[in-house]
């Protein structure tokens, strides 16, 4: 059953990755408005300040994210087809893009995946982010509410809607989960990948710094008033999970000796120690 498994995922996972992210673009192109929670009057977690800057905005996360990852798979794998024997069993006849199908797109399989489920979390749970009133125009004494009880529903004073609908989606992290995914996935193909005996330093090195890089960005986050702190904890769970999953169940950077049941013609030898399938 599992190689049945990692078959299907090949042959369909162009299908797969249209389907994991439709809850990110519904997200995204604002399809689905986010749950309108209330709050309690003289709750201090929301009161904090508006930041119009961000230390690591969107644009910079996944463009970083993506071409980080996405170019030590590429190059990993163009060293793989030329210097380490690799074969391949895919419908592809051309090793490097066979390879880099696989791996490249397992990697952005796990990225739909996550992102989904972080949209999905943000609109349906419709957390309020530490800047919520500020974001609204509004605060406790102009509410004249009494401390203690729950207000669930406020009009806000914010002209930008698309701000105030922002300011609803805290539950969790996306940059916390996608840092976590993007950095853990690199230090899982490193592992995989980088056996030369001389790395036995370099990749922990290397490894410890892409973590760390992941949790500075989910801490960010807290300090720019985005997110609580369990926000950023869950994203970083959820993505380290992912992580995990893909590179383990549906990746075969960890499979390269197993045999497939795939329909492929049968190798005449077994494989060496340098001759793998990507």
């Amino acid at each position: 059953m599992p190689l049945f498994y990692d078959c299907l995922i090949t042959s369909n996972r162009k299908y797969l990755d249209v389907l994991s992210s439709i809850p990110f673009f519904a997200c995204e192109l604002k399809a689905v408005s986010p749950y309108k929670r209330g709050f309690i009057c003289g709750d201090p977690s929301i009161t904090y300040p508006y930041l119009h800057t961000e230390a690591i905005p969107d644009e910079l996360l996944i463009a970083g994210g993506i071409i980080i990852t996405g170019l030590t798979i590429a190059l990993g794998e163009c060293y793989r087809v030329r210097f380490r024997g690799v074969s391949s069993k895919a419908f592809v006849k051309n090793l490097y893009i066979s390879c880099l199908y696989k791996e490249l797109g397992c990697f952005l399989f796990g990225c739909c995946v996550g992102q989904s489920l972080t949209n999905m979390a943000k609109l349906s749970v419709g957390r309020l982010r530490p800047h919520f009133l500020s974001v609204c125009g509004v605060t406790y004494a102009s509410l004249n509410c009494t401390p203690g009880t729950y207000i669930p529903a406020v009009s806000c004073r914010q002209p930008d809607h698309r701000l105030e609908e922002e300011a609803r989606k805290s539950f969790f992290s996306g940059h916390a989960s996608f840092a976590m995914y993007t950095m853990l996935y690199l230090a899982f193909y490193l592992q995989a990948r980088l056996t030369w005996r001389g790395a036995r330093l370099l990749r922990p090195v290397l490894q410890s710094f892409l973590v760390l890089l992941a949790v500075y960005t989910g801490l960010t986050r807290i300090s720019d008033y985005r997110h609580h702190p369990s926000d950023v904890l869950t994203g970083y769970i959820q993505g380290a999970l992912t992580a995990y999953w893909v590179a383990f169940h549906i990746s075969s950077m960890f499979k390269s000796s197993r045999p497939t049941l795939c329909p492929s013609p049968a190798l005449d030898s077994p494989l060496s120690p340098h001759h793998t399938i990507c």
